[in-house]
C-alpha cells in the first residue's frame, strides 16, 4: 500500500523569529513619540521612553508586574516591514503556531524588572519568579539533564499574547465576516467575525499545565495540555525513579499547576446578515486568559480569532462519527456601541459638543436628531432625549433605591410612527434591546432556566429585560400582551430587579433598565366618545409606573396632513430627511453628548423643591375636579412627582449643571400637559383650546400674575418673564410676537426701554414686583 506524499512547506522559523525580534525591539509608533510629555512623573517615564520601542516599553510593564496582557498589532507589522510585508500573511495563515513562535522571542527579550518581589506581591507572581531563578540557575549548570529538567515555558510565563486582526490593505474598514460566510478554508486561520452576544457562560479555570508530585522521589513533573481533553500522567518519568526502577505514583498537585480563565461565548449573524427564508446562525467562541468577560449579552461585536476544529468526545462522539464542531478562539474584541462610562474621551468629539453648546439651544437640537426622517412629534422626541439621558438613581444610608432611570409609554392611533420611534431609539442607545408583546412571553423577558451545554448544570438564561440591564428595553405592541405576561414588568418597573424561584434556584438579578412601551387604545383607534381611561385599558398599577404617557391621536387637519405628506414623499424620493436649520447630530455624536452629560448629579435646591410641592399640589387638584369627567387622563400619584424630579434632572444633566433650576420644572411640567395636548385639541363637547404660541404665552405670563394667590401683581421686570417663558419651551421671538399682539389688544405694555411690563386693566391697589412705586412710573414713556 502507498504511503502518502509528505510534502515541504519551504518556512525557514529561524529566520522568522529573528524578524519578530528584531521588529519587538525595535518598533516606535507614531503615537508614541506624539503623546510622550517630559513633564510626566518618573513612573511613567519608565514605561513610555520614546527611546525603546513601543513593545519594549509595553514588555517592562509586564516585567514589572504591571500589565499581563501583550496584544500585537499586525498593522504594526504592516508598517514596519513595508519592503517585506510577507509576516502579516503568514501569521494569517497559521495564527496559532506564531503564538508560540512570538511567545519564545518575547522570552528571549524580556527586559529585567525594575521593581523587586515584595510581601505586597500576587502569591503567583513570587511563585512565577522562583520558578524563573532555578530555571536560570539550571542552565548554568552543565549536564545534558539540564534542558529537561527545566519548567515548562508556559508555566513560567506571567503574560498572555494575543493578535489585532489588521484593517484590510485596499479599505480602511476591516472585513468582518457572518457565521454563515466562514467556511472550512479559514481553518487554522484569523478572521473577523460580527454577530450579537446571546449567551456568555460564567468564567472557569481551564487547565493549562498539569503539575504531580512522585510519592516515591519527590520530583515534580509537568504535562502542557495542548488540547480539549488529555490523559494524566501516571507512572513517575523522573531519572531518579528509572535509575532505581521504582515505579513512583503521581498524585496532581493544583498549586503547582497552571490554570488559565475560560469562557464559552456564543455569538448570533445580524439581522442583515440573515438571507430571505433562513434563520441566523450560531458560532461558538472561546476566550481564555485576558479577554474574558470583554462582552455581555446583548453586546453587538466584532471578534477578531482564530477558527479551529474542536472533536465531539465522550457519548458525542460515538453518535456524531465523523463530524467535529468548530469554534473561533477569541484574540481581539471590538464593542460596535461602547457603555456610556466605557466611552473613551476624543478631543475632537470634545471640541464639537462645546461647539454645539456655544450656539446654544442644545435641546431642541439634540430632540430634532432623534429620528429626523419622522415627522413632527417635537414633544415626544423631547421626552425620549430625557429617557436616553436618566435621571439620578439614589441610594439612601439604609439601603433604599429611589430609581433614576426614566420610563415612557406612547399610546396612539396606527400609523403614527411610534415603532420607528421605537427601533430608532434601540438603535441609539448603548444598550437597547427591542420586543414585541405578542413575541415575548413572561419567561422570555425575564429569565429561563436552562441547561448549561459545557457543565450540564442548571442555570439562568437572562430574558430581553435583563439583556437591557444599564440600557433600554423597548416593548412594542404592548397592550397585545398577555396580562400574566405583563405583571412580569411591574417589579422591574419600579424596583428595577426580577425576583426568581424555580428549579431550586431562588435568586434576584439586576434589570436596571428603562421601560419604552408603544400601545395601541383598546379599539384599536381612540374612540372619543368613552373617557380616556377607558380607552387606554392599563391597569392603573402599571399605569403609574409610567413616568409620562404620551397620547398621540391621528386627527384630520388640511395644513398639518399636507406638511406630513410632503415630508414623507421627500423622505420616499430623496432617501434623507428634508433640509432643516441646522444639520441634525449622527448618532454616535448624540451617544458622546449623553455620556459627558450622565457625569452630572444634580441636586434639588430648597426653594426649587418649594416650587415642585406646590406644582404638584395643583396637579392633585386638577385631578380632584377631572375626576367623574371624561377628562380624567390618568391617576396622578406620588410616583407622578418622582417623575417630574426625574425629567428635571435629566434636563439640568443635559446642560451640564450640578443644579436642577425652576425652568428644568417648568419643562418637565410641560411636557407633562403636552402628553395630554391631543386629547385636549378634540375634546369632545367643550371648545377647542386656541392652540397658538401667543395665546399659551399669554396664559403663561396671566399664571405668573396670579402666583401670589391672594392678590394680582399687574407689573413685572421683563428679565423673569423671559425666564419662565423660554422655561416652557418658547423662543425669544415668539415672546417678542406676543407682547406686541397684546399690547396693541391694549391688555398691557411695556415701560422703562422694555424693561418691565404692566398689565393696563389692573387695580389701582396692584403693587409692582420688586417694589417699586408707581407715583414714580411715567406709563407714557
Amino acid at each position: 500500500m502507498a504511503s502518502l506524499r509528505s510534502i515541504t512547506v519551504n518556512v525557514d522559523y529561524n529566520d522568522i523569529s529573528e524578524r519578530i525580534s528584531y521588529f519587538l525591539q525595535n518598533f516606535k509608533s507614531n503615537a508614541q513619540l506624539d503623546e510622550y510629555d517630559m513633564d510626566v512623573d518618573e513612573e511613567a517615564a519608565i514605561y513610555n521612553d520614546p527611546n525603546k520601542g513601543k513593545y519594549m516599553n509595553i514588555l517592562q510593564k509586564v516585567a514589572d508586574r504591571k500589565q499581563s496582557m501583550i496584544l500585537i498589532e499586525l498593522d504594526d507589522i504592516d508598517n514596519f516591514e513595508n519592503t517585506r510585508s510577507d509576516l502579516v500573511d503568514i501569521i494569517l495563515e497559521n495564527t496559532h503556531r506564531y503564538l508560540d513562535i512570538f511567545a519564545s522571542s518575547i522570552d528571549a527579550i524580556m527586559p529585567e524588572a525594575t521593581i523587586d518581589i515584595n510581601y505586597k506581591d500576587d502569591v503567583l507572581d513570587v511563585i512565577l519568579n522562583q520558578r524563573r531563578i532555578r530555571n536560570e540557575a539550571r542552565l548554568q549548570e552543565a549536564g545534558a539533564d539540564a534542558e529537561k529538567d527545566m519548567f515548562p515555558p508556559q508555566l513560567t510565563r506571567r503574560y498572555s499574547i494575543y493578535f489585532k486582526p489588521p484593517n484590510n490593505r485596499f479599505r480602511p474598514d476591516p472585513i468582518a465576516l457572518a457565521v454563515r460566510d466562514v467556511r472550512g478554508a479559514h481553518l487554522g486561520k484569523l478572521i473577523t467575525v460580527r454577530g450579537i452576544v446571546t449567551r456568555v457562560s460564567d468564567v472557569k479555570p481551564a487547565l493549562a499545565v498539569n503539575a504531580y508530585t512522585c510519592d516515591k522521589c519527590g520530583s515534580e513533573v509537568f504535562q502542557e495540555v495542548k488540547s480539549r481533553q488529555f490523559t494524566p500522567i501516571t507512572q513517575c518519568p523522573s531519572s531518579t525513579c528509572r535509575k532505581n526502577e521504582t515505579k513512583g505514583q503521581l498524585f496532581m498537585a493544583t498549586r503547582a499547576s497552571k490554570f488559565l480563565p475560560f469562557q464559552d461565548v456564543k455569538i448570533q449573524e445580524m439581522a442583515d446578515q440573515v438571507p430571505i427564508g433562513h434563520i441566523p446562525r450560531t458560532l461558538t467562541v472561546h476566550f481564555t486568559g485576558e479577554v474574558v468577560r470583554a462582552v455581555s449579552p446583548g453586546d453587538v461585536v466584532d471578534i477578531g480569532g482564530i477558527f479551529l476544529p474542536m472533536p465531539y468526545t465522550g457519548f458525542k462522539a460515538l453518535r456524531a462519527g465523523l463530524l467535529t464542531d468548530t469554534y473561533l478562539e477569541a484574540q481581539y474584541v471590538y464593542q460596535h456601541k461602547k457603555q456610556y462610562d466605557a466611552m473613551e474621551r476624543n478631543a475632537d468629539m470634545t471640541l464639537r459638543i462645546e461647539e454645539l453648546r456655544r450656539h446654544g439651544n442644545v435641546y431642541d437640537k439634540l430632540a430634532k436628531s432623534i429620528a429626523p426622517e419622522i415627522y413632527g412629534h417635537d414633544d415626544v422626541k423631547k421626552a425620549l432625549l430625557l429617557l436616553l439621558i436618566g435621571g439620578v438613581t439614589k441610594e439612601t444610608g439604609d439601603g433604599m433605591k429611589i430609581r433614576g432611570d426614566i420610563n415612557v409609554c406612547l399610546m396612539g392611533d396606527p400609523g403614527v410612527a411610534k415603532s420607528q420611534l421605537l427601533k430608532y431609539i434601540s438603535k441609539v442607545a448603548p444598550r437597547g434591546v427591542y420586543t414585541t408583546g405578542r413575541g415575548s412571553s413572561g419567561v422570555g423577558l425575564t429569565a429561563a432556566v436552562m441547561r448549561d451545554p459545557v457543565t450540564d448544570e442548571m442555570v439562568l438564561e437572562g430574558g430581553a429585560l435583563v439583556l437591557a440591564d444599564n440600557g433600554i428595553c423597548c416593548i412594542d405592541e404592548f397592550d397585545k400582551m398577555d396580562d400574566s405576561d405583563r405583571t412580569t414588568i411591574h417589579e422591574v418597573m419600579e424596583q428595577q430587579t426580577i425576583s426568581i424561584s424555580k428549579a431550586g434556584i431562588n435568586t434576584t438579578l439586576n434589570a436596571r433598565t428603562s421601560i419604552l412601551a408603544a400601545a395601541n387604545p383598546l379599539y384599536g383607534r381612540y374612540n372619543p366618545r368613552i373617557s380616556p381611561v377607558d380607552n387606554i385599558n392599563l391597569p392603573a398599577a402599571l399605569l403609574s409606573r409610567f413616568d409620562i404617557l404620551f397620547l398621540i391621536l391621528d386627527t384630520p387637519e388640511r395644513d398639518s396632513d399636507e406638511r406630513l405628506a410632503s415630508h414623507v414623499a421627500y423622505v420616499h424620493m430623496h432617501n434623507r430627511h428634508p433640509d432643516m436649520d441646522f444639520e441634525p447630530l449622527e448618532p454616535s455624536m448624540i451617544r458622546e453628548y449623553i455620556s459627558r452629560a450622565r457625569e452630572k448629579r444634580p441636586v434639588v435646591p430648597k426653594e426649587v423643591s418649594d416650587y415642585i410641592v406646590g406644582a404638584y399640589v395643583q396637579m392633585r387638584q386638577q385631578q380632584k375636579r377631572d375626576e367623574g369627567s371624561k377628562r380624567q387622563f390618568s391617576h396622578t400619584t406620588p410616583r407622578t412627582l418622582l417623575a417630574v424630579l426625574r425629567m428635571a434632572q435629566a434636563l439640568a444633566r443635559l446642560r451640564f449643571d450640578d443644579k436642577v433650576i425652576f425652568g428644568d420644572v417648568d419643562e418637565a411640567l410641560r411636557l407633562m400637559e403636552a402628553s395630554k395636548a391631543s386629547l385636549h385639541d378634540m375634546s369632545v363637547g367643550s371648545e377647542l383650546l386656541d392652540s397658538t404660541s401667543a395665546s399659551k404665552i399669554y396664559k403663561i405670563i396671566r399664571d405668573l400674575a396670579n402666583s401670589d394667590g391672594e392678590r394680582f401683581i399687574s407689573r413685572w421686570p421683563m428679565s423673569t418673564i423671559r425666564d419662565r417663558v423660554l422655561g416652557k419651551g418658547f423662543t425669544d421671538d415668539q415672546l417678542q410676537e406676543c407682547i406686541a399682539e397684546y399690547s396693541a389688544l391694549g391688555v398691557w405694555q411695556t415701560y422703562r426701554s422694555n424693561t418691565r411690563l404692566a398689565f393696563i386693566n389692573a387695580d389701582s391697589s396692584d403693587e409692582e414686583l420688586m417694589g417699586e412705586p408707581d407715583s414714580d412710573v411715567d406709563m407714557d414713556e
